[in-house]
């Protein structure tokens, strides 16, 4: 595969990354807000699961997406 096609696809996939990691990191948010998880919190003392996975998932996204977009080189 040429250099400039490989580098183009790396880059396409890592905005396809971006975006699901942004959507990832509202979705948690706004689970962390609702009146079930607030309830939780109060009883247990910590989040509930489905919110941290949702934010460490959209977290690890984000960070994979922007090494692809900004800093991955076909250059070897």
């Amino acid at each position: 595969m040429p250099a400039k096609v490989n580098q183009a696809m790396h880059k396409i996939i890592g905005v396809i990354l971006l975006v699901v990691g942004v959507f990832l990191l509202i979705r948690g948010h706004d689970l962390s807000r609702s009146f079930v998880s607030q309830v939780k919190n109060l009883a247990v003392g910590s989040p509930p699961d489905k919110v941290t996975q949702y934010c460490l998932a959209g977290a690890i996204c984000c960070a994979v997406g922007l090494v692809l977009v900004f800093f991955w080189s076909s250059k070897k």
